[in-house]
Protein backbone atom coordinates (compact mmCIF):
# COMPACT_ATOMS: atom_id res chain seq x y z
CA UNK A 1 0.00 0.00 0.00
CA UNK A 2 2.77 2.39 0.85
CA UNK A 3 4.28 1.72 -1.71
CA UNK A 4 1.29 2.29 -4.54
CA UNK A 5 1.24 5.43 -2.80
CA UNK A 6 4.54 6.57 -3.01
CA UNK A 7 4.30 5.81 -6.53
CA UNK A 8 1.12 8.07 -6.94
CA UNK A 9 3.25 10.58 -5.77
CA UNK A 10 6.05 10.21 -7.49
CA UNK A 11 3.25 10.34 -10.73
CA UNK A 12 2.01 13.81 -9.08
CA UNK A 13 5.40 14.96 -8.77
CA UNK A 14 6.53 14.16 -12.23
CA UNK A 15 2.85 16.24 -13.35
CA UNK A 16 4.04 19.43 -11.50
CA UNK A 17 7.35 19.37 -12.57
CA UNK A 18 6.52 18.85 -16.18
CA UNK A 19 4.33 21.76 -16.37
CA UNK A 20 7.04 23.85 -14.86
CA UNK A 21 9.10 22.94 -17.10
CA UNK A 22 6.77 23.96 -20.02
CA UNK A 23 6.02 27.31 -18.22
CA UNK A 24 9.65 28.10 -17.08
CA UNK A 25 11.51 26.99 -19.77
CA UNK A 26 9.61 29.67 -22.24
CA UNK A 27 10.10 32.58 -19.97
CA UNK A 28 13.35 31.88 -19.63
CA UNK A 29 14.68 31.15 -23.01
CA UNK A 30 11.90 32.84 -24.99
CA UNK A 31 13.89 35.59 -25.77
CA UNK A 32 17.01 34.16 -26.42
CA UNK A 33 15.25 31.20 -29.02
CA UNK A 34 13.43 34.46 -30.66
CA UNK A 35 16.37 36.10 -31.26
CA UNK A 36 17.71 33.49 -33.10
CA UNK A 37 20.88 32.96 -30.56
CA UNK A 38 20.00 29.62 -29.29
CA UNK A 39 17.99 26.58 -30.79
CA UNK A 40 14.84 25.54 -28.45
CA UNK A 41 16.77 22.14 -27.92
CA UNK A 42 20.02 23.54 -26.74
CA UNK A 43 17.54 25.47 -24.53
CA UNK A 44 16.00 22.67 -23.17
CA UNK A 45 19.31 20.69 -22.11
CA UNK A 46 20.79 24.20 -20.87
CA UNK A 47 17.71 24.83 -18.89
CA UNK A 48 17.90 21.14 -17.14
CA UNK A 49 21.27 21.07 -16.37
CA UNK A 50 21.17 24.82 -14.15
CA UNK A 51 17.36 23.82 -12.79
CA UNK A 52 19.28 20.73 -11.40
CA UNK A 53 22.30 23.16 -10.05
CA UNK A 54 19.59 25.49 -8.69
CA UNK A 55 17.45 23.10 -7.05
CA UNK A 56 20.27 20.80 -5.67
CA UNK A 57 21.81 24.32 -3.97
CA UNK A 58 19.87 27.23 -3.35
CA UNK A 59 16.87 25.40 -3.75
CA UNK A 60 17.39 23.19 -0.65
CA UNK A 61 16.74 26.31 1.54
CA UNK A 62 13.28 26.77 0.26
CA UNK A 63 12.86 22.75 0.46
CA UNK A 64 13.05 22.73 4.31
CA UNK A 65 10.65 25.59 4.49
CA UNK A 66 8.35 23.62 2.53
CA UNK A 67 8.68 20.53 3.91
CA UNK A 68 9.45 21.52 7.97
CA UNK A 69 8.69 24.91 8.65
CA UNK A 70 4.88 26.27 7.11
CA UNK A 71 3.44 23.98 9.47
CA UNK A 72 4.97 22.27 12.93
CA UNK A 73 4.71 18.72 11.88
CA UNK A 74 6.58 16.49 9.42
CA UNK A 75 4.66 16.09 5.79
CA UNK A 76 3.12 12.32 5.40
CA UNK A 77 2.93 10.15 2.42
CA UNK A 78 -0.27 10.58 2.33
CA UNK A 79 -0.73 14.34 3.27
CA UNK A 80 2.21 14.85 0.59
CA UNK A 81 -0.03 13.66 -2.03
CA UNK A 82 -2.99 15.11 -1.37
CA UNK A 83 -0.70 18.34 -1.02
CA UNK A 84 1.01 17.92 -4.77
CA UNK A 85 -2.67 17.21 -6.06
CA UNK A 86 -3.83 20.58 -5.38
CA UNK A 87 -0.57 21.94 -6.53
CA UNK A 88 -1.63 20.09 -10.16
CA UNK A 89 -4.80 21.42 -9.55
CA UNK A 90 -3.76 25.03 -9.41
CA UNK A 91 -1.33 24.45 -12.57
CA UNK A 92 -4.66 22.97 -14.23
CA UNK A 93 -6.75 26.03 -13.26
CA UNK A 94 -3.63 28.73 -13.98
CA UNK A 95 -3.31 27.14 -18.23
CA UNK A 96 -7.06 27.29 -18.29
CA UNK A 97 -6.81 30.92 -17.96
CA UNK A 98 -3.91 31.52 -19.92
CA UNK A 99 -1.36 32.64 -17.67
CA UNK A 100 2.19 31.39 -16.05
CA UNK A 101 1.80 29.29 -13.30
CA UNK A 102 2.37 30.80 -9.51
CA UNK A 103 3.48 27.33 -8.45
CA UNK A 104 5.60 28.41 -5.66
CA UNK A 105 2.13 30.41 -4.11
CA UNK A 106 -0.05 27.59 -4.58
CA UNK A 107 2.54 25.08 -2.98
CA UNK A 108 2.66 27.33 0.20
CA UNK A 109 -1.56 27.88 -0.20
CA UNK A 110 -1.88 23.98 0.08
CA UNK A 111 0.61 23.21 2.80
CA UNK A 112 -0.93 26.31 4.71
CA UNK A 113 -4.59 24.37 4.46
CA UNK A 114 -3.25 21.53 5.87
CA UNK A 115 -1.83 22.99 8.65
CA UNK A 116 -5.01 25.16 9.63
CA UNK A 117 -6.82 22.03 9.15
CA UNK A 118 -5.06 19.94 11.70
CA UNK A 119 -4.06 23.70 13.94
CA UNK A 120 -0.08 22.92 13.07
CA UNK A 121 0.54 25.76 10.96
CA UNK A 122 3.23 28.41 11.76
CA UNK A 123 1.49 31.64 11.58
CA UNK A 124 5.19 33.67 12.09
CA UNK A 125 6.50 31.84 9.32
CA UNK A 126 3.24 32.33 7.06
CA UNK A 127 3.00 35.89 8.21
CA UNK A 128 6.98 36.10 7.04
CA UNK A 129 6.28 34.71 3.03
CA UNK A 130 3.67 36.88 2.90
CA UNK A 131 4.66 39.66 3.61
CA UNK A 132 7.76 38.64 1.15
CA UNK A 133 4.97 38.50 -1.44
CA UNK A 134 3.95 41.77 -1.15
CA UNK A 135 6.91 43.43 -1.00
CA UNK A 136 8.62 41.18 -4.04
CA UNK A 137 6.10 43.18 -6.45
CA UNK A 138 7.03 46.74 -5.15
CA UNK A 139 10.75 45.73 -5.31
CA UNK A 140 10.57 44.31 -9.03
CA UNK A 141 8.84 47.31 -10.00
CA UNK A 142 10.64 50.29 -8.71
CA UNK A 143 14.32 48.16 -10.00
CA UNK A 144 12.75 48.26 -12.93
CA UNK A 145 11.39 51.87 -12.83
CA UNK A 146 15.22 52.95 -12.25
CA UNK A 147 16.70 50.99 -15.12
CA UNK A 148 13.81 51.93 -17.15
CA UNK A 149 14.39 55.65 -16.41
CA UNK A 150 18.20 56.23 -16.01
CA UNK A 151 19.92 53.17 -17.40
CA UNK A 152 18.23 51.37 -20.24
CA UNK A 153 18.08 54.45 -22.76
CA UNK A 154 21.93 54.65 -22.62
CA UNK A 155 22.44 50.87 -22.65
CA UNK A 156 20.32 50.57 -25.44
CA UNK A 157 21.60 53.78 -27.38
CA UNK A 158 25.49 51.99 -27.06
CA UNK A 159 24.61 48.30 -27.32
CA UNK A 160 23.43 46.92 -30.16
CA UNK A 161 22.66 42.60 -30.62
CA UNK A 162 22.60 41.05 -33.53
CA UNK A 163 22.33 37.31 -35.02
CA UNK A 164 24.04 37.06 -37.90
CA UNK A 165 23.54 34.47 -40.96
CA UNK A 166 24.91 30.89 -40.55
CA UNK A 167 26.35 29.47 -37.32
CA UNK A 168 27.99 30.96 -34.95
CA UNK A 169 31.38 28.53 -34.67
CA UNK A 170 32.60 26.37 -37.08
CA UNK A 171 35.39 23.66 -36.83
CA UNK A 172 38.52 24.62 -39.04
CA UNK A 173 39.29 21.08 -40.22
CA UNK A 174 42.46 21.84 -42.02
CA UNK A 175 44.85 20.49 -39.26
CA UNK A 176 45.74 17.60 -37.56
CA UNK A 177 43.25 18.51 -35.16
CA UNK A 178 40.04 20.49 -35.70
CA UNK A 179 39.68 23.01 -34.02
CA UNK A 180 36.66 25.75 -33.76
CA UNK A 181 36.84 28.96 -35.59
CA UNK A 182 34.49 31.65 -35.92
CA UNK A 183 31.45 30.93 -38.17
CA UNK A 184 31.88 32.65 -42.22
CA UNK A 185 29.33 35.99 -40.90
CA UNK A 186 30.34 35.92 -37.30
CA UNK A 187 32.16 38.56 -35.42
CA UNK A 188 33.56 39.00 -32.43
CA UNK A 189 31.31 41.50 -30.83
CA UNK A 190 28.54 39.10 -31.76
CA UNK A 191 30.18 36.05 -29.62
CA UNK A 192 30.66 38.45 -26.50
CA UNK A 193 27.00 39.67 -27.11
CA UNK A 194 25.68 35.91 -27.25
CA UNK A 195 28.43 34.66 -24.56
CA UNK A 196 26.60 37.12 -22.11
CA UNK A 197 23.04 36.31 -23.44
CA UNK A 198 23.90 32.43 -22.74
CA UNK A 199 25.16 33.43 -19.88
CA UNK A 200 21.90 35.38 -18.30
CA UNK A 201 19.77 32.45 -19.84
CA UNK A 202 21.68 30.07 -17.31
CA UNK A 203 21.30 32.48 -14.55
CA UNK A 204 18.08 32.51 -14.36
CA UNK A 205 17.65 28.49 -15.46
CA UNK A 206 19.58 28.42 -12.39
CA UNK A 207 17.06 30.71 -10.55
CA UNK A 208 14.42 28.68 -12.03
CA UNK A 209 15.50 25.65 -10.19
CA UNK A 210 15.77 27.10 -6.80
CA UNK A 211 12.72 28.72 -6.63
CA UNK A 212 10.56 25.87 -8.27
CA UNK A 213 12.17 22.57 -8.43
CA UNK A 214 11.00 22.41 -4.12
CA UNK A 215 7.54 22.56 -5.25
CA UNK A 216 7.80 19.22 -7.43
CA UNK A 217 10.01 17.81 -4.64
CA UNK A 218 8.98 18.75 -1.43
CA UNK A 219 5.65 17.19 -0.52
CA UNK A 220 7.45 14.05 -0.97
CA UNK A 221 10.57 14.59 1.02
CA UNK A 222 11.35 13.26 5.10
CA UNK A 223 8.64 11.16 6.31
CA UNK A 224 6.62 11.03 2.85
CA UNK A 225 9.33 8.96 2.21
CA UNK A 226 11.95 10.39 -0.29
CA UNK A 227 15.69 11.41 0.53
CA UNK A 228 16.43 15.27 -0.97
CA UNK A 229 18.58 13.89 -3.49
CA UNK A 230 16.49 11.54 -5.28
CA UNK A 231 13.35 13.77 -4.97
CA UNK A 232 15.12 17.13 -6.84
CA UNK A 233 16.41 14.36 -9.49
CA UNK A 234 12.90 13.54 -9.97
CA UNK A 235 11.90 16.92 -10.20
CA UNK A 236 14.57 18.24 -12.14
CA UNK A 237 13.96 15.53 -15.33
CA UNK A 238 9.93 16.20 -15.27
CA UNK A 239 10.79 20.16 -15.29
CA UNK A 240 13.42 18.56 -18.21
CA UNK A 241 10.64 16.68 -19.86
CA UNK A 242 8.52 19.65 -19.93
CA UNK A 243 11.44 22.07 -21.76
CA UNK A 244 11.74 19.39 -24.21
CA UNK A 245 8.76 19.34 -25.22
CA UNK A 246 5.50 21.29 -23.97
CA UNK A 247 8.13 23.99 -24.01
CA UNK A 248 8.56 24.34 -27.49
CA UNK A 249 5.31 26.58 -27.67
CA UNK A 250 6.08 28.49 -24.89
CA UNK A 251 9.29 29.52 -25.66
CA UNK A 252 7.95 30.60 -29.28
CA UNK A 253 5.10 32.84 -27.51
CA UNK A 254 7.48 33.66 -24.39
CA UNK A 255 4.56 33.05 -21.95
CA UNK A 256 2.13 35.37 -23.85
CA UNK A 257 3.58 38.71 -23.63
CA UNK A 258 7.47 38.36 -22.94
CA UNK A 259 7.87 38.03 -26.90
CA UNK A 260 6.77 41.58 -28.04
CA UNK A 261 10.19 42.68 -25.46
CA UNK A 262 13.37 44.08 -27.50
CA UNK A 263 15.94 42.03 -26.61
CA UNK A 264 17.98 44.24 -24.82
CA UNK A 265 15.01 44.65 -22.58
CA UNK A 266 14.03 41.26 -21.72
CA UNK A 267 17.68 40.53 -20.26
CA UNK A 268 17.66 43.61 -18.13
CA UNK A 269 14.30 41.55 -16.61
CA UNK A 270 16.20 38.39 -16.55
CA UNK A 271 18.93 39.81 -14.55
CA UNK A 272 16.73 41.64 -12.08
CA UNK A 273 14.33 38.64 -11.64
CA UNK A 274 16.59 36.08 -11.38
CA UNK A 275 18.33 38.01 -8.63
CA UNK A 276 15.63 38.91 -6.49
CA UNK A 277 14.32 34.94 -6.82
CA UNK A 278 17.50 33.81 -6.49
CA UNK A 279 18.20 35.78 -2.88
CA UNK A 280 14.80 35.38 -1.64
CA UNK A 281 14.97 31.52 -2.20
CA UNK A 282 18.58 31.63 -0.88
CA UNK A 283 17.08 33.42 2.73
CA UNK A 284 14.13 30.01 2.46
CA UNK A 285 11.00 32.25 0.88
CA UNK A 286 8.94 30.05 -1.32
CA UNK A 287 8.47 32.96 -4.30
CA UNK A 288 7.35 33.03 -7.87
CA UNK A 289 10.20 33.65 -10.64
CA UNK A 290 7.19 35.33 -12.80
CA UNK A 291 5.67 37.79 -10.20
CA UNK A 292 9.09 39.43 -10.01
CA UNK A 293 9.51 39.05 -13.90
CA UNK A 294 6.23 40.68 -14.62
CA UNK A 295 6.65 43.35 -11.87
CA UNK A 296 10.10 43.76 -13.17
CA UNK A 297 8.49 44.49 -17.12
CA UNK A 298 6.15 47.05 -15.86
CA UNK A 299 8.52 48.95 -13.66
CA UNK A 300 10.66 49.08 -16.86
CA UNK A 301 7.66 50.62 -19.22
CA UNK A 302 6.87 53.31 -16.49
CA UNK A 303 10.17 54.88 -15.99
CA UNK A 304 10.96 54.60 -19.89
CA UNK A 305 7.24 56.22 -20.63
CA UNK A 306 8.11 58.72 -17.46
CA UNK A 307 11.40 60.27 -19.00
CA UNK A 308 9.66 63.21 -20.74
CA UNK A 309 8.79 64.52 -16.90
CA UNK A 310 10.67 64.73 -13.42
CA UNK A 311 10.44 61.77 -11.04
CA UNK A 312 8.32 64.19 -8.68
CA UNK A 313 5.78 64.76 -10.90
CA UNK A 314 5.85 61.32 -12.25
CA UNK A 315 5.23 60.03 -8.85
CA UNK A 316 3.06 62.91 -7.81
CA UNK A 317 1.38 62.94 -10.95
CA UNK A 318 1.39 67.07 -10.77
CA UNK A 319 -1.51 68.81 -12.60
CA UNK A 320 0.63 70.90 -14.61
CA UNK A 321 2.21 68.23 -16.71
CA UNK A 322 -1.34 66.40 -17.50
CA UNK A 323 -1.14 67.94 -20.70
CA UNK A 324 1.90 65.87 -21.83
CA UNK A 325 1.55 62.82 -23.47
CA UNK A 326 2.85 59.91 -21.53
CA UNK A 327 3.09 56.62 -23.11
CA UNK A 328 2.25 53.88 -20.42
CA UNK A 329 4.27 50.90 -21.38
CA UNK A 330 6.92 52.28 -23.53
CA UNK A 331 10.19 50.54 -23.34
CA UNK A 332 12.28 52.14 -26.52
CA UNK A 333 12.27 55.09 -29.00
CA UNK A 334 13.99 55.82 -31.84
CA UNK A 335 16.99 57.37 -30.92
CA UNK A 336 19.89 58.23 -33.69
CA UNK A 337 23.33 55.84 -33.03
CA UNK A 338 25.69 57.94 -31.29
CA UNK A 339 23.41 60.44 -29.90
CA UNK A 340 22.56 60.75 -26.64
CA UNK A 341 19.52 59.80 -24.92
CA UNK A 342 17.09 63.13 -24.06
CA UNK A 343 17.37 64.17 -20.64
CA UNK A 344 15.03 63.37 -17.85
CA UNK A 345 12.36 66.17 -18.19
CA UNK A 346 12.46 66.82 -21.83
CA UNK A 347 10.27 65.00 -24.92
CA UNK A 348 11.94 61.99 -26.50
CA UNK A 349 11.23 60.88 -30.21
CA UNK A 350 8.10 60.40 -31.86
CA UNK A 351 8.42 57.12 -32.95
CA UNK A 352 8.18 55.02 -29.93
CA UNK A 353 6.58 51.25 -28.55
CA UNK A 354 3.60 51.52 -27.28
CA UNK A 355 1.70 49.14 -23.99
CA UNK A 356 1.32 46.60 -26.62
CA UNK A 357 4.87 45.90 -27.14
CA UNK A 358 5.64 45.78 -23.33
CA UNK A 359 3.07 44.36 -21.24
CA UNK A 360 -0.92 44.06 -22.04
CA UNK A 361 -2.34 45.79 -18.82
CA UNK A 362 -5.17 43.24 -18.76
CA UNK A 363 -2.88 40.45 -18.70
CA UNK A 364 -1.19 42.05 -15.87
CA UNK A 365 -3.91 42.05 -13.99
CA UNK A 366 -4.96 38.62 -14.48
CA UNK A 367 -1.16 37.72 -13.25
CA UNK A 368 -1.83 39.83 -9.97
CA UNK A 369 -5.62 37.84 -9.73
CA UNK A 370 -3.63 34.65 -10.18
CA UNK A 371 -1.19 35.41 -7.27
CA UNK A 372 -4.16 35.86 -5.16
CA UNK A 373 -6.95 33.41 -6.44
CA UNK A 374 -3.92 30.81 -6.69
CA UNK A 375 -2.68 30.42 -3.38
CA UNK A 376 -6.29 31.05 -1.95
CA UNK A 377 -7.98 28.18 -4.10
CA UNK A 378 -5.39 25.79 -3.18
CA UNK A 379 -5.18 26.42 0.46
CA UNK A 380 -9.29 26.82 1.03
CA UNK A 381 -9.25 23.31 -0.95
CA UNK A 382 -6.59 21.58 1.16
CA UNK A 383 -7.99 22.65 4.36
CA UNK A 384 -11.56 21.36 3.70
CA UNK A 385 -10.20 18.33 2.33
CA UNK A 386 -8.15 17.78 5.56
CA UNK A 387 -11.03 18.77 7.76
CA UNK A 388 -13.25 16.06 5.80
CA UNK A 389 -10.25 13.35 5.84
CA UNK A 390 -8.39 14.21 8.81
CA UNK A 391 -6.90 10.55 8.72
CA UNK A 392 -4.78 11.85 5.50
CA UNK A 393 -2.67 13.94 7.40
Amino acid sequence: MVETLLLVGVVASIFVGFNIGGSSTGITWGPSVGAGIVKKTTAAAVMTIFVFLGGMTVGQNVMQTLSGEIITIDLTLSAGVAVLFFIGLGILVANIFGVPVPTSMTTVGAIAGLGLATGTLDYETIANIISWWIVTPVIGFWIGGIIGRYIYPEVNRRVTIETSEGPLLALDRRGAVPKPVLGPNTTWSEVGTTAVVLAIGCYMAFSAGASNVPNAAAPLVGEAGLDVNTAVIIATLAIGLGGFTIARRTMDSVGGELSDIPLLAALFVMVTASTITTALSYIGIPISLVMATVMTIVGIGWGRATRPITFREAVTRSPEVEDREIELGVIISEEEAGEPAPPIGEEEAEEVLHGSDLFNPRAVIKYISMWIIGPSMSTGLAYGFFVLFPGVA
